[in-house]
């Protein structure tokens, strides 16, 4: 799924809405163009704007987001600087789900 024409279509993304999140960074690659869009993004909400973002990747793994390695230390230098980092552990609660309905259908096939 291509997510930059949303953000280009709500235009003004610097300045609204008081939150923004970005979504599953990491999961899938990004076009020059997507990372140009998030890039921006993140630069234009620097110091005015909350910018939430999840992804599974730590931060030493960005340049699988942005192809630039100094796109990417800029990101993250944004990114960081007056943030607040959660890092969750945790199992996935899609498997734990799943394994549940195997146990309760009985089932034994290997999630």
């Amino acid at each position: 799924m291509n997510w930059v024409p949303d953000i280009l279509r709500r235009g003004n993304h610097g300045d609204s809405p008081h939150a923004r999140l970005v979504d599953n960074r990491g999961y899938l690659p990004q076009g020059a163009e997507e990372s140009e869009v998030l890039f921006t993004l993140i630069a234009e909400r620097y110091e005015r704007r909350s910018l939430d973002i999840t992804s599974n990747l730590v931060f030493s793994e960005w340049e699988k987001i942005f192809a630039n390695p100094m796109a990417t230390a800029a990101a993250i230098d944004r990114i960081v600087h007056h943030s607040v980092i959660l890092e969750f552990d945790l199992p996935s609660y899609r498997t734990d789900a799943a394994q549940s309905r195997q146990a309760e259908n009985g089932t034994d096939r290997q999630i």
